[in-house]
């Protein structure tokens, strides 16, 4: 029998106060599951792709799901986004877009592109405690996902 996947939300985030909170947020939930952090859409795809410092699984445990911010430098979360969806071992990661953007534009290509949710970052803390909570909540016991494929079991 398989063990037990891990609950990882796999966060790709380049604002460092906006990782913090975040993290904090899932604190305050007490909520199982850890989450892990890449700084823009590059690192998010060695971290889900297992290259350069993510070559093992103790380095890039398959997240639960993604956290995607769409303004990032190098490889920004549209970018990623595409990339995510195109990859045929990658395809099925639920990928929620976590973004301050409240263009119409934007949800329509995030969703075009395949993304599960498109959420808006909210100013407030309690917010963000409860919209994580509720994320991590829906993702981690809620939702019935496949398993993975190949190597990113």
């Amino acid at each position: 029998m398989n063990a037990p996947r891990q609950k990882v939300i796999l966060m790709a985030e380049d604002d460092a106060d906006d990782r913090l909170l975040v993290q904090e947020a899932l604190v305050e939930c007490k909520l199982e599951g850890t989450i892990r952090f890449v700084a823009d859409g590059e690192e998010l795809m060695d971290y889900l792709l297992r290259q350069g410092k993510y070559l093992t699984p103790e380095a890039a445990p398959r997240p639960t799901f993604i956290l995607l911010d769409l303004n990032m430098p190098r490889k920004d979360g549209l970018q990623a986004l595409h990339e995510i969806r195109a990859h045929p071992d990658l395809r099925r990661l639920p990928v929620v877009v976590f973004t301050t953007s409240k263009a119409e534009a934007d949800v329509e290509k995030v969703y075009d592109l395949g993304a599960n949710s498109f959420v808006i970052k909210p100013v407030a803390f309690d917010a963000l405690v409860k919209i994580v909570g509720a994320l991590a909540q829906y993702w981690f016991g809620i939702v019935k996902q496949p398993s993975p494929r190949h190597q990113f079991a």
